[in-house]
Parts: C-alpha cells; structure tokens; sequence
C-alpha cells in the first residue's frame, strides 16, 4: 500500500493503538469480563456489566456505521464468513467460562495484569497461547472438526441478526445495529449508580471504540491494499500463540493485527498502571494456585478455538456485528464462570 510499511505491518499498528486503548480501560477503568461476573454474581453490583452494555452497544454503533458507510463490507469480516455451530458457541463458551473462573482471568485479563507487573499472568498467556494452537492446528485439531464443523457461510444470507432482520423489515442492516446499539447503550444509563460515575462508562466508550477502530481499519487495508489482510478486530485466543511464534520466527514470519493488539493491551496496561501507581512485581508461590491457573488456561485456550472467539472476541468484536453466535457464547461464558466461581468459592456441596 504505501512504500515505507508493508498492509500486514499496518495491520499490526492498528491492532497496537486499537489494543492499547483496551489495556487502558483495564488499568484505568478496571475493564474486566470476570470482574464484571463476579460484581454481579457476588457483590450484588452491575456496574462493571453496564459498562460491558456500554461497549457492547458503542461497538453496535460504530460498526454499522462504517458498514452504511461502505467502509466495512460485512461479507469480508471475519465472523461471518463461516455458518453459525451453535453446538460450538454453548461447548466452547462454557469451557472459556469455567477455564476463566479457574485462570481468575480471560486473556485479555491476563495480558492486562501481566502489564501491572504480574508474573503469574504470564503463565495464564503462555499456556493459553499453547492450548489455543493445539485446537487450531496441533493433535486436536482434527477432532475439533469433526466434532464442531463450521462450513462457509452463503454471502446472501449471513450469520448475523442485524442482516437477517434488515431483510425482514426492508432496511438495511446499518439501520438495524445502530439501532439495537442506541438502545442497549441507553438501556445501561438506566442505572443511578451508572449515572453517577461517569468514569465509568468513559472507559466502556473507549473500549467499543477500540473494537470499531479495529473493524475499520483492516477493513480498510483489505479495501485498500494488496495483501491478503483479514477484516477482523480484537480477540485474544489464538493471537497469544500468534504472537509467541512471531517472537521465536520473526525473520521468516510477519506480523498481524493481533500480535499488535497484543502488544498494545501490553502497553496500555503497562501505561496505566504507571499512571496509577499499581505496577508492581508479583509471583505465584503456591503450587496450587499455579496448577490451577495453568489447568485454567489450558481449558480456555481450547474453549475459545472452539467456541470461534473468547470473551473479548465473541463478547465485543463479533456483538459488534451482532453474529448469531455472539449473545449465545456470551450467555455460555457467563454461565461456565458461575459455574468455576461456585466450585472455587464453595464448593458443589448442597447448602446445609
């Protein structure tokens, strides 16, 4: 596209600035899909779920407007370019659930906790990393295709409600996202206790933007450029191996949209927990604890390849295209981390 950067390149860049803003809704605006489940699950909070409604819905917003602007041609984009498993989405979303309550992070908790200075995150990402290659290319990838197929999807009808219900109404599919998306962002406002933290739903704003920049701009590199460069956005499944096969093969790989988002989850976290004053070095010292966030996060890696997206990928970027599959993971992940909460919290024994 340009002489002095290569489309894979810029892709990285956009993943970098892209991820950079989510890291600094972690550290900043303690953005966090556990914390969100735990607040509500436990603290009989919905403030940090709000503000997942809030980026949810910006992300809504800001995605279907660049598909009405015809910057984002929503047959190319990731999500909905292969039919909808729902058998995949409930399997691999419970799995991701219960492997997060374990972990005590997703990845994208990982990365942000591994920028606060958190050794024990690092564990979480190496071996999610690991797990998540095992399902898409290793021993068990075969398996996983026999188990949960997912065919092409038929660009004349694709797996997404925001297509399907334009078709049925007459509108466009624009029309319809920015709407749902309007109305589940004023649906969060709701809340009293919402309103009066505006910090708060300032992050939530950032981190749907992040989801939209990444949308839009590979979808313009693939508009634009020449190279083969998926229109996709952030999730942290299979990039955290991405990212660890670009560190031990530079010289003979490239770069891509998410090695930058992982790198800048890394520097936005680092950034903001500087800010804060919370960086600090920690590390594990009970085997146990270590053996249960590696169990964990091998258990997640595997959730999320099945599953097609993990909690930032199917609960952010794929809702931002209102894929079928993206409340149905979404519930599926909310429920395997209930269920790993109560195993880790009190057990499975009946309450005397």
């Amino acid at each position: 596209m340009f002489d002095w950067i290569t489309d894979a390149n810029l892709a990285a860049l956009i993943g970098l600035f892209s991820g950079a803003l989510l890291g600094l809704a972690a550290r900043l605006g303690r953005f966090c899909t556990l914390g969100a489940i735990e607040d509500v699950l436990y603290a009989g909070s919905s403030l940090r779920m709000r503000m997942w409604g809030i980026a949810i819905g910006v992300a809504m917003m800001g995605t279907h407007l660049l598909v009405g602007a015809g910057l984002l041609p929503m047959e190319e984009a990731i999500y909905l370019r292969l039919a909808w498993n729902p058998l995949a989405a409930i399997v691999g979303g419970l799995l991701f659930g219960y492997g997060m309550a374990l972990s005590g992070n997703c990845g994208f908790g990982a990365l942000a906790r591994l920028g606060g200075g958190d050794l024990r995150a690092f564990v979480i990402v190496v071996v999610m990393g690991l797990s998540a290659y095992v399902a898409i290319s290793g021993p068990l990838a075969n398996l996983r295709v026999m188990a949960f197929p997912q065919p092409v999807a038929d660009p004349a009808v694709l797996p997404s409600i925001s297509h399907r219900v334009g078709a049925w109404l007459g509108l466009g599919a624009p029309i319809i996202g920015i709407v749902i998306g309007a109305i589940l962002t004023f649906a969060m406002f709701t809340s009293v206790e919402m309103r009066k933290t505006p910090s708060v739903a300032f992050w939530g704003v950032m981190a749907g933007l992040a989801v939209v920049i990444g949308w839009g701009g590979t979808a313009w590199v693939f508009q634009n450029g020449f190279a083969a460069i998926p229109v996709e956005s952030h999730t942290f499944s299979a990039p955290l191996g991405d990212t660890m096969i670009y560190l031990m093969t530079s010289s003979g790989t490239q770069l891509n949209f998410g090695v930058g988002s992982v790198a800048g989850v890394l520097a936005g976290a680092f950034i903001g927990s500087l800010f804060k004053g919370h960086f600090r070095w920690e590390a594990c010292e009970d085997p146990r604890e270590l053996k249960r966030q590696m169990g964990g996060a091998a258990i997640m890696g595997l959730g999320a390849v099945i599953a097609f997206g993990c909690s930032i990928g199917q609960g952010l970027s794929a809702f931002a295209i209102l894929y079928y599959g993206a409340p149905v993971t979404f519930a599926a992940i909310f429920a395997g981390a209930a269920l790993g909460l109560r195993q880790l919290i009190s057990g499975f024994a009946a309450a005397e």
